[in-house]
């Protein structure tokens, strides 16, 4: 009984079977073996031609067994039993009491099945060609989703930025479809949107944590890049892509507040860029080497490419990772300044994982700067909390130094679900009140 089950790979289609009258001089050498690969499982010499009939063994048990209007007193197709046999399976035969009929019935009509799948194979075969023509069978897509709600209290300014009291709500989305043609490349396209405020003017909960990218609900492609291998090293080139794509860093902070994120590196191991070719190389032993090399994306008519009026990035990264350590350097020049920035992390055993990083700006004029972070990550309970301190933001030689504190706890539902409250303190100049906030992620992966 579970042969013929395992040879029924559609049972809704061949169930349709019952609706055709399919003789057996339609099938030849040639279907057999342009719609399946199972044709090994029958002979054509084993194949039955002739038609069932009123008073054999056959028909009479069909008709006993399944109460089919088929079997009026009219003849029948050995194929079309066959469909009627493969109904009465699906509906669970091998329950019923006469199983050994069944089992007989089975080994009779076992080549019409077999043929059967044949040509169910063949309906799928089309059916996937068709749709690898329509979609590539090597793209992948993966995406998130996020919502933010959040309110702070501070000051009514800070600089040139309104700090909004303002509870608010914010959303974000992305998918990010991933095709390789050669098996070792990838073709990345990364598309977004979101609803979130222009940081450049207001401080609230979404543009202190950098929720969202501002895209003004506008559906938008945010990168295109490729990657693909030359020797040992792994090359990536494209559009809004940052010069340390290929950089590895060390840093397992997952920060809230935006100024702490990378660890404070972010002009030096995690340098941003436009268009990008970013090198890396893996030694296999812990080491690693990374080069990167942005430039403007040409769209000024006056300043272009890799020009003295354009704005450029060189950037060379060297890390090692241990099993439960890793430390991370990496050197970037931006045109208008140079930078030095490392971190690193470690994870004790039975202790939080720490991570940290410090980053040395020097201008082509004016004064050198400075900026770190470091940060605590460990489980709790159900979920992982998350508390990190570190510098506003760059903190130019002889200026004030603001700091900024975060905590929040991640609880994830599930490996798609997870819901993160936080809540925040950001130093503002003397003589004006800190910003604090609280507020509330839900994310979705899918």
């Amino acid at each position: 009984m579970k042969l013929f089950q395992k040879l029924i790979a559609a049972p809704a289609i061949i169930s349709l079977a019952s609706g055709f009258a399919v003789n057996a001089a339609e099938i030849n050498s040639t279907d057999l073996s342009s719609y399946s690969n199972s044709n090994k499982l029958v002979s054509l010499g084993d194949f039955k031609s002739d038609t069932l009939l009123p008073g054999d063994w056959a028909y009479d048990s069909l008709k006993d067994l399944t109460n089919s209007p088929r079997f009026n007193g009219n003849s029948v197709t050995r194929l079309e039993a066959a469909a009627e046999l493969n109904n009465l399976l699906i509906a669970g035969g091998e329950g019923l009491m006469n199983g050994a009929q069944i089992d007989r019935l089975s080994d009779e009509l076992g080549s019409e099945l077999a043929i059967m799948k044949g040509r169910v194979d063949g309906l799928e075969a089309r059916v996937n060609g068709i749709e690898a023509g329509s979609f590539t069978d090597t793209t992948t897509m993966k995406g998130k989703a996020k919502f933010q709600i959040g309110g702070v209290s501070g000051p009514a300014s800070v600089g040139s930025k309104t700090v909004s009291e303002a509870v608010t709500g914010y959303y974000f989305w992305e998918i990010d479809l991933n095709t390789s043609f050669t098996g070792e490349d990838n073709l990345n396209v990364e598309i977004e949107t979101g609803n979130a405020a222009d940081k450049k003017k207001i401080l609230n909960a979404a543009t202190i944590t950098d929720f969202t990218k501002k895209s003004g609900d506008e559906l938008k492609v945010s990168d295109l890049n490729y990657t693909f291998p030359v020797g040992d090293w792994k090359v990536t080139v494209g559009d809004s892509l940052d010069a340390s794509k290929q950089f590895t860093g060390a840093c397992d902070y997952g920060n809230t507040v935006d100024a702490l994120s990378d660890c404070g590196t972010g002009n030096s191991i995690a340098v941003g860029g436009d268009q990008t070719i970013s090198a890396g190389y893996d030694l296999d032993n812990g080491f690693s080497f990374g080069v990167g090399i942005s430039a403007d994306d040409g769209e000024d008519s006056t300043k272009g490419m890799f020009t003295a009026a354009g704005e450029d990035i060189y950037a060379v990264n060297v890390a090692y990772s241990g099993d439960n350590y890793g430390v991370a350097l990496a050197y970037a020049d931006v045109d208008v300044a140079t930078y030095w920035g490392i971190n690193a992390s470690y994870s004790p055993d039975g202790f939080p994982t720490i991570s940290g990083g410090y980053e040395f700006g020097s201008p082509d004029s004016g004064k050198d700067t400075t900026q770190f972070a470091v940060g605590l990550s460990s489980d709790l309970g159900p979920g992982e909390i998350t508390i990190g301190m570190g510098t506003n933001g760059a903190i130019t030689d002889g200026e004030e130094e603001l700091y900024a504190y975060d905590l929040s706890y991640t609880y994830k539902f599930n490996d798609g679900m997870s819901f993160t409250p936080f809540a925040f303190i950001v130093e503002s100049p003397t003589g004006t009140d800190d910003i604090t906030g609280v507020g509330a992620e839900l994310g979705f992966k899918f």
